[in-house]
């Protein structure tokens, strides 16, 4: 469909070939928006993506897929990448990762000896202790703040604790001079850190180590009253968040319960809900709509435990890669990952979670960048076009169809009206979707509340396909069209195509489409 466009520059034949969108019939579906209240509030900046510790000699399944993509050996002057996070204009990037709780800080005035991360057997995760520099983290610092990027820090938890005899439990109070050294040396030099994180993957029964929760609990109360201290000159103080983790409820109910009211601001949870990405059925996984929502229910037990234990503190998505052990291979890196990277974004949006960060910006197989080339990947696109279009307002959207048709919507993003992103996981069902706007708060007092919004106006459509058809491929069409990086390594236009609102929206097998409307009235998203 989208292979004939290359090269065609005219906007009338574009327009004709686009036209292929609308042709054939696809089964009717109204998609219905409650329109007078929100059901959730995302954080502005909802999008957040990571950088991880992992060295090059990181291997899973005989593939080591991370080459120079590490927090300490990244090539800050690459151009693509500086663009990529540019393009947000203020993208959240979490510093962090399994390894960050074998990190040393060599800051200070008798900084501590430290070297580079590496393979030992003996060591967490296979590696030795790591070391950041203060020269890198100078670097990463300059290179974040001249991208507009909102930064997370992950420190090192286990720090001044030691390994239990038996199992993975470290034991023991957390030393805190080596982070305070960081710390308080990030806010000499004014260092723009929005958040500090306590830990990566220490909840529960931990992957690795483990930390009690009572003693993990104590450890944050430390923690916050440092912040607190060595931020008392700032006009703002950042948060902190934890435990960066898989959730249990008995463990993170215990966390907050001992560290109480006002210490922990965004309570971080770890999500890689599609297997091992070795998994073959891993692509098949992806498609399939039951499968997709198991991990409701786990959205859904941490908002009743936050409820119930700490209601100081909102959901966040701390760390979210799909598939793990470095993503899948040939799946977690093309166009079918954004099948469940969009749906995790929209469902985990309506559980009221405030962040979702993207395991990883760049490296393994999972990455927003190619890892060796930094050309962008098709998540990367979806990602920034949720970040552009989608706005912190969440709205209740339902339709009565088939569960391949996915539907989100949002109050759109500093411009009026509502966006839709719909998701078509079928390979050979086409859907023609009218929109519906429900402005009945009491259903018994109100008989005609739905009102559709395909009556008069524009439209904004962004559809979004696989090159060749092939939903596995790296490339992706936005209305026809491959998006790639210009000659100079800028990232491209993303143009929308305008429909008028009374056109039926066709949805494609095996697509993605984000609508705007920009003449929806809606009453939740303010008076526009």
């Amino acid at each position: 469909m989208g292979g004939r466009a290359m090269g065609v520059q005219s906007s009338f034949l574009s327009i004709l070939l686009f036209s292929s969108f609308s042709l054939g019939l696809g089964d009717m579906v109204t998609v219905t928006v409650k329109a007078v209240t929100t059901i959730a509030q995302t954080d502005d900046n909802f999008i957040c993506a990571t950088i991880d510790w992992w060295p090059k000699e990181k291997c899973n399944y005989n593939m080591c897929p991370w080459y120079n993509s590490s927090i300490i050996n990244l090539d800050l002057n690459n151009t693509i990448l500086f663009n990529a996070i540019k393009a947000f204009k203020s993208l959240r990037v979490r510093l962090g990762g399994s390894l960050q709780d074998h990190v040393v800080y060599k800051i200070g005035r008798k900084p501590a000896q430290c070297e580079d991360f590496k393979l030992d057997q003996n060591g967490l995760f296979g590696f030795s202790r790591g070391c950041l520099s203060k020269s890198r983290w100078d670097e990463l610092n300059a290179f974040l703040n001249k991208t507009g990027a909102i930064i997370t820090f992950g420190l090192n938890a286990l720090a001044g604790r030691r390994k239990a005899p038996e199992g993975n439990l470290y034991i023991g109070d957390w030393d805190s001079a080596n982070a305070r050294k960081l710390i308080r040396y990030s806010v000499l030099k004014n260092y723009k850190i929005e958040s500090w994180e306590f830990g990566n993957e220490l909840s529960g029964q931990g992957v690795g180590a483990s930390v009690d929760p009572k003693q993990y609990g104590k450890d944050l109360i430390a923690l916050k009253k440092l912040i607190g201290d060595l931020y008392k000159n700032s006009s703002t103080e950042p948060k902190l968040l934890g435990p960066g983790g898989f959730f249990e409820a008995q463990w993170f109910a215990d966390m907050l319960q001992t560290s109480g009211p006002g210490v922990v601001n965004g309570v971080t949870h770890h999500i890689y809900n599609l297997g091992a990405g070795v998994d073959k059925e891993l692509i098949y996984r992806i498609q399939d709509p039951y499968y997709l929502y198991q991990i409701a229910q786990i959205y859904n037990d941490i908002l009743a435990v936050i409820k119930d234990f700490g209601p100081w503190s909102s959901a966040w998505i701390g760390e979210a890669g799909g598939a793990y052990n470095s993503g899948g291979k040939d799946v977690s890196n093309t166009f079918a990952n954004s099948f469940w990277y969009l749906d995790q974004l929209g469902m985990v949006s309506t559980f009221k979670h405030k962040v979702f960060c993207r395991q990883a910006l760049i490296g393994g197989n999972y990455a927003l960048l190619n890892t060796t080339t930094f050309i962008p990947n098709p998540d990367f696109y979806s990602a920034l076009l949720w970040h552009r279009l989608m706005g912190p307002g969440v709205l209740h959207a339902t339709h009565q169809s088939s569960p391949f048709l996915r539907a989100y919507a949002h109050c759109s993003k500093q411009k009026p009206g509502v966006t839709l992103l719909l998701i078509n996981l079928s390979n050979s069902t086409s859907f023609d979707v009218t929109v519906s706007s429900d402005l009945n708060l009491y259903p018994p007092l109100l008989t005609e509340s739905l009102a559709s919004v395909t009556e008069k106006g524009q439209r904004e459509e962004y559809h979004l396909t696989p090159q060749g058809g092939n939903i596995q491929s790296r490339v992706l069409l936005l209305n026809g069209q491959p998006l790639k990086p210009t000659s100079d390594g800028q990232i491209p236009e993303m143009s929308p195509f305008i429909a008028d609102t009374a056109a039926p929206l066709h949805v494609a097998p095996y697509s993605i489409v984000f609508v705007r409307f920009k003449d929806f009235k809606a009453p939740a998203c303010g008076n526009h």
